[in-house]
């Protein structure tokens, strides 16, 4: 018996970062390894400070600094393989809601229930209210999830990317 409780034990050990792959769906698995292929540039299964330094400079920023670097791979426990890379997206959204409770703590703000909520309201209530929205920060959300003519915030959009990662496709 002592041998199969190891074995279990083993396992349960084991299955712990295999665990990471229920958290996704199969087409967000999918995603996430050809974002880790694109960024494993030496194609060697291990996204390492030169592969960072590699994938941003395609991207445009060539003056990355090396602690900068550094710092982005000690985020990990080990060698970013794609179980650990995967593993650090799961615990990054962790801490989300579910979309349905983020989606009810926006509907309070659209008492008409049309989707929408004005950018005005938004930009208030973020750069005024709990941990405040710095400026560069309310730049990027608008750059994200812009407005349309009128003004109006797709909040269901912005809920589904919180807790997906990824823009809902237009059907």
């Amino acid at each position: 018996m002592a041998p199969k409780k190891a074995k279990r034990r083993q396992q349960q050990g084991e299955g712990g970062s295999s665990n990471v792959f229920s958290m996704f769906e199969q087409s967000q698995i999918q995603e996430y390894k050809e974002a880790f292929t694109i960024i494993d540039q030496n194609r060697d299964g291990i996204i390492s400070k030169d592969d960072l330094r590699d994938v941003l400079a395609t991207m445009g920023q060539l003056n990355v600094k090396n602690e900068e670097l550094e710092a982005m791979v000690k985020e990990a426990s080990g060698p970013i393989n794609f179980t650990v890379f995967l593993t650090m997206f799961g615990e990054k959204l962790k801490g989300a809601d579910p979309e349905d409770v983020i989606v009810s703590a926006f509907k309070v703000l659209d008492p008409e229930a049309t989707g929408f909520i004005k950018k005005e309201l938004l930009d208030e209530l973020l750069t005024t209210q709990c941990d405040r929205f710095t400026p560069e920060e309310m730049t990027n959300l608008w750059a994200a999830f812009p407005p349309d003519v009128a003004g109006n915030v797709d909040y269901k959009n912005i809920c589904y990317v919180i807790t997906h990662g990824e823009e809902k496709e237009e059907e």
